[in-house]
């Protein structure tokens, strides 16, 4: 941090109390701080009585809507009252803090090694304008987080990837090899050697417009939406009409957050005119994602008349936010081959029994035709454990397509096939499920609850979404595909 980036977090917050500047790490190496967010409270006698969290709010994998143990404000109370602190260290939240220190002889660089690994596997996300904490396109941005960079390879956390890799191959697969997360170890307790800087791989570059190329047209939200700094806050849905005059035919789509720091994640659809249409899927975007761009000779049918859909999830920031979303359509140049439909296989009819630790919820559907597919999209709320994708071949065989065995609300991704899997008519596709509404659930905001379906958050959601195309059908689908 710069002290110009610290006095704008000053403003922005509206902090009122000090803040040091502490560049040589002196006060950090005096009270042994870890983590940003870390906190401490010293008696008359400057002896430290508390250390940890500021309450149980925010962890590192889930945010509750309001704190149920105020920590700080336990241990400022029993300190003020002259009386022994009950609770004298917490873990706390928050990115470790990379203690400075000279680096030692070693064939692993940043030149040599480790550039190219953040470069190729963490750049997409962690370059400026992102909602990604901190950029890495520099020497000097991997060696400030260099403790949190070893702490989240080694712990498998990112790059951000779900999936088994017993089943399945996928395109847009994000994972470190074992040699790349010890050579990001051995990189980091060696001190962080730079080796040769002007040998070094440079950084790729990021253009501010769309990934997709030049849209045929743009959409957005009909207007700016303000974001309460703090607590949660429900799904918010935008519709415009799109005024085509004919079935258009989707080559690319790209939805994209006017403000990345507090836009979670974006669903967009369409609606067919007429009443009763149910919502369509056409493209989602998280932290990580990439536009959806189809093959060639493939295309998703828009109809003549639509409305535009976006789900849009906010997550404040302690501060007031704006936001204006968009996305960004590129149609194909005639009347694709193949029409692809989405198709969510859900299951809307279930109670989760409070306290219960891993309910099964099952869905499937059954192919009318030979399919392919091409992608999955589980989806699931902050009880989500785990997610599988199984198809039953009309022999009898059963194969897993697809297994994430630990769920992760905070990320939602996509898995995009790397080779498209054909499947006979009558094959049945089926998708397992199970939550954990317990108490050892740190995301679950009420394991004292039952819980049923809903959009918001709190409530559960059970979808895995498919992309597939009938092999011999090209006209448009019949029935629109059940979303949200």
């Amino acid at each position: 941090d710069t002290k110009e980036s610290i006095n704008q977090h000053v403003r922005d917050f509206k902090i009122s109390f000090p803040v040091v500047y502490d560049v040589e790490q002196i006060t950090l190496r005096l009270f042994g701080a870890r983590r940003t967010s870390e906190v401490f409270v010293l008696d008359q006698r400057r002896n430290i009585q508390y250390q940890g969290r500021i309450n149980d709010q925010i962890s590192n994998t889930a945010r509750k809507e309001k704190p149920t143990v105020d920590d700080l404000a336990n241990a400022i109370d029993q300190v003020l009252n002259l009386k022994k602190v009950t609770v004298a260290f917490t873990e706390p939240p928050g990115c470790l803090i990379t203690h400075l220190s000279k680096s030692i002889n070693s064939k692993i660089t940043y030149e040599s090694h480790i550039a190219k690994i953040l470069f190729k596997n963490c750049a997409d996300c962690h370059h400026p304008g992102t909602a990604a904490p901190f950029s890495l396109l520099s020497y000097e941005d991997a060696k400030n987080n260099g403790a949190m960079i070893k702490e989240v390879t080694s712990l498998h956390t990112m790059p951000p990837w779900h999936a088994d890799t017993r089943f399945g191959h996928f395109a847009n697969e994000r994972k470190l090899s074992s040699e790349e997360i010890a050579q990001i170890a051995s990189w980091v307790d060696s001190g962080m050697p730079a080796g040769d800087l002007a040998k070094a791989p440079k950084p790729p570059a990021f253009s501010e417009g769309w990934r997709l190329g030049k849209p045929d047209i743009v959409f957005q939200i009909p207007e700016e939406v303000t974001i309460q700094p703090k607590g949660t806050v429900g799904y918010k849905y935008f519709s415009v009409k799109t005024n085509f005059k004919e079935d258009m035919w989707l080559k690319a789509a790209e939805p994209r957050p006017g403000n990345r720091s507090v836009v979670h994640h974006i669903i967009v659809f369409y609606r067919e005119p007429g009443k009763g249409k149910r919502p369509v899927w056409i493209a989602a975007t998280a932290p990580g994602a990439e536009p959806v761009i189809h093959p060639d000779g493939m295309g998703r049918r828009i109809p003549a008349g639509a409305d535009i859909i976006w789900q849009i999830h906010y997550t404040p920031t302690g501060k007031e936010e704006k936001d204006r979303s968009e996305v960004a359509f590129v149609f194909c140049k005639e009347k694709p081959k193949q029409n692809i439909e989405t198709h969510g296989i859900a299951n809307n009819l279930f109670l989760i029994p409070p306290l219960a630790f891993n309910h099964e919820v099952v869905s499937s559907i059954t192919a009318k035709k030979d399919a392919v597919i091409l992608t999955f999209f589980p989806h699931m709320h902050l009880r989500g454990k785990d997610f599988e994708y199984q198809v039953q071949y009309p022999d009898g065989k059963v194969e897993t397509i697809l297994s994430v065995p630990q769920y992760d609300f905070n990320w939602q991704s996509t898995y995009r096939l790397k080779e498209p899997l054909k499947i006979p008519k009558g094959s049945k596709i089926k998708c397992v499920a199970h939550f954990d509404n317990s108490k050892l659930n740190p995301a679950n905001p009420a394991p004292w609850k039952p819980v049923f379906y809903g959009e918001q958050t709190w409530e559960e959601m059970m979808i895995g979404y498919i992309d597939f195309y009938y092999v011999d059908d090209v006209a448009p689908p019949k029935t629109a595909a059940r979303a949200n």
